[in-house]
């Protein structure tokens, strides 16, 4: 079967787990890791995955399935980087949604849903992992079962929420408050992509929180 996964960040954290798993499959699928549209070969599945790139209805033409991995609970949570916004909100169970790549942002079938449990205590790498297993997990029920999934469309009588997109002043600090009041804030700051920062004395210093258990 020919798989395409398209990401469109080098850079990215989940390039890991996405190298693993195209590595672990190689043998039994023709398998392209993707970092442009133009660059899609087609095939029977798509994956959009951490994917900045507007794909548009004659690039999925391309695919007999193209899917989204997007954590949050559809409709719920459409939009930019869910699961940082909800961790936010002080929230200790996300969902990932396994859907249907549509012409609106995040609004196409389900096929599948997971619960994941982030504990407070869990830092950026260890919320990442979390995720991004699940990510994996939920690529091989696509692989393994997409011959006989029926999706179901989101729910109409939940009114849809959107997330906005994160920028850097997301990440900014007040060296006034608590760490205590700041941590969740702080605690998904990727220290190398987006680190924490605060302004004192004239000067800006970045944050860098690492857990010391004995």
């Amino acid at each position: 079967m020919k798989i395409t996964i398209l990401c469109s960040d080098r850079e990215h954290p989940v390039n890991k787990y996405l190298e693993d798993w195209i590595s672990r499959n190689s043998a039994s699928h023709d398998l392209t890791l993707a970092r442009r549209k133009d660059d899609i070969p087609g095939g029977e599945i798509l994956f959009l995955i951490s994917c900045s790139e507007i794909v548009k209805r004659h690039d999925l033409a391309k695919y007999k399935n193209s899917l989204v991995l997007h954590a949050s609970d559809l409709p719920k949570g459409r939009g930019w980087s869910p699961h940082i916004w909800e961790i936010l909100n002080g929230e200790e169970t996300i969902t990932l949604s396994l859907l249907e790549a549509g012409d609106k942002v995040d609004s196409g079938r389900i096929w599948k849903k997971m619960k994941l449990f982030i504990p407070r205590h869990a830092l950026w790498n260890e919320i990442n992992d979390c995720l991004f297993r699940a990510e994996i997990e939920l690529m091989d029920f696509a692989v393994n079962n997409y011959q006989h999934i029926q999706p179901t469309e989101q729910d109409d009588t939940i009114p849809p929420t959107y997330f906005p997109k994160r920028s850097p002043e997301n990440s900014m600090l007040n060296p006034g408050s608590s760490l205590e009041v700041q941590f969740d804030q702080i605690r998904v700051c990727d220290p190398n992509r987006f680190p924490a920062y605060f302004h004192l004395h004239g000067h800006r210093y970045k944050l860098i929180l690492e857990k010391m258990d004995l």
